[in-house]
């Protein structure tokens, strides 16, 4: 998980760093762009959440009939959910983006790349979940192999599109869709001997994955629209509005080298709950989950030493222009101090997403987003003129609410309990 993540990465990087060699403004339109992109496939990532805990459970301890026709259900259903929001996606990016109040130089460029991106939805569709049940039936392996060449592909076909073609900064977004397509297919090859046992579409299968996974679609989408509105409170500060943009889209991609690895332990801890509590074994899946956490903390730690001490050199390499870099190493140096706190707690909510207990999480992460972080952000950074770093300590706070509260439910121990 760890090295798929790693994948991701460089996907995200590789779009920030050929942005960055076309201009600021490119930059604050892939950064604009990603935010409102993945609440387009936020009921992807909800399904798996569902998934993979109801998959891992079926895995453990029933047949491979029943387990078949859940492979079966749940790939029909996100190659039809995918299509209909990508088209939704592709139809009403421009007038919704056109409303927004972002600088006309970031707008111009994001509608297109977002339209982009929206017809690629159905192979991500795709691509997630059945990621999500190789994770769960212990087929992490080809996951690997799969998101191995989703990387190689997307980032030679990033350069040859952008700078090769007439695309120019649209090939962008479509290297990414191409790269998500051949995933989508490498995948379902993966995943045919299996799902070809027995294909019969359970909706009561079906039913079950998404009441486990409608708290996670809630909580994603409830996150994703904060981000956008952190943009959006950007866009209201009086200096450097562009600059402050792009700095922000590249230290998030910084940022992303720390979080995804405690994103991967997140969902392998998810997967390792829901097998053992398929077993019965209650007690060993509280101590995997602690464990899990704890070696999370110690990496994550580590990681953001690492930053920290080149924080200078990684924000020159994503632009040259000098108030992006100094905004993006004073946005490193803030976001920096909460990072062990994110990673114990996404750790953590992964082992109570494995259990089902995804209602618990959504609460947690939408209050301390909507309760800290966007009110604290509107009032220190735009009202009262603290400008950009009073938002990056309000981001820091939500994240220690975060880690508090879920701390908290973890260790009630309430979610062992869930069928």
């Amino acid at each position: 998980m760890v090295l798929i993540m790693a994948f991701e990465f460089l996907i995200s990087l590789t779009d920030v760093y050929i942005a960055g060699l076309l201009g600021k403004e490119y930059q604050g339109a892939v950064g604009f762009s990603t935010q409102m992109y993945f609440i387009f496939i936020v009921v992807a990532n909800a399904l798996t959440v569902g998934t993979v805990a109801t998959v891992a459970r079926i895995f453990s301890g029933s047949t491979k009939e029943e387990l078949s026709n859940s492979v079966f259900t749940i790939l029909t259903s996100v190659a039809v959910s995918g299509f209909i929001l990508g088209t939704f996606g592709v139809v009403m990016s421009s007038p919704i983006v056109s409303l927004l109040n972002i600088p006309d130089a970031v707008k111009r460029n994001a509608i297109p790349l977002i339209e982009i991106y929206a017809a690629g939805v159905v192979f991500h569709y795709f691509l997630i979940n059945s990621n999500g049940i190789l994770r769960a039936t212990g087929g992490i392996r080809r996951s690997l192999i799969t998101m191995a060449v989703v990387c190689v592909s997307n980032v030679g076909l990033n350069f040859l599109f952008v700078f090769h073609t007439p695309l120019g900064f649209r090939g962008i977004a479509l290297s990414t869709v191409a790269g998500l397509a051949i995933g989508a297919i490498i995948n379902w090859f993966h995943l045919r001997p299996m799902a070809g046992v027995s294909r019969v579409f359970r909706r009561e299968f079906l039913k079950k994955v998404a009441a486990i996974g409608w708290p996670s679609g809630v909580q994603q989408v409830s996150w994703q629209v904060g981000s956008t509105v952190m943009f959006l409170i950007l866009s209201a500060l009086p200096l450097h509005r562009v600059e402050i943009i792009a700095a922000f889209t590249n230290g998030l991609r910084i940022e992303s080298a720390i979080f995804l690895p405690a994103f991967a332990l997140n969902m392998a801890n998810a997967v390792v709950t829901g097998n053992l509590l398929g077993e019965g074994r209650k007690e060993e899946a509280f101590r995997a989950g602690m464990v899990t956490a704890g070696l999370g903390v110690l990496l994550i730690t580590v990681l953001t030493a690492v930053v920290v001490l080149n924080a200078r050199l990684l924000a020159s390499f994503l632009s040259n222009d000098q108030i992006v870099i100094q905004e993006c190493v004073r946005y490193i140096y803030i976001s920096m101090i909460s990072e062990p706190f994110m990673a114990w707690a996404v750790i953590l909510g992964g082992a109570l997403n494995g259990a089902g207990d995804t209602r618990g999480v959504m609460v947690i992460i939408i209050l301390s987003f909507w309760i800290v972080r966007i009110p604290a952000a509107f009032l220190f950074g735009v009202v009262l003129f603290f400008g950009a770093p009073a938002m990056w300590w309000a981001m820091n706070a939500s994240i220690f609410t975060h880690a508090v509260f879920l701390s908290r439910r973890y260790f009630r121990r309430k979610w062992l309990e869930l069928q």
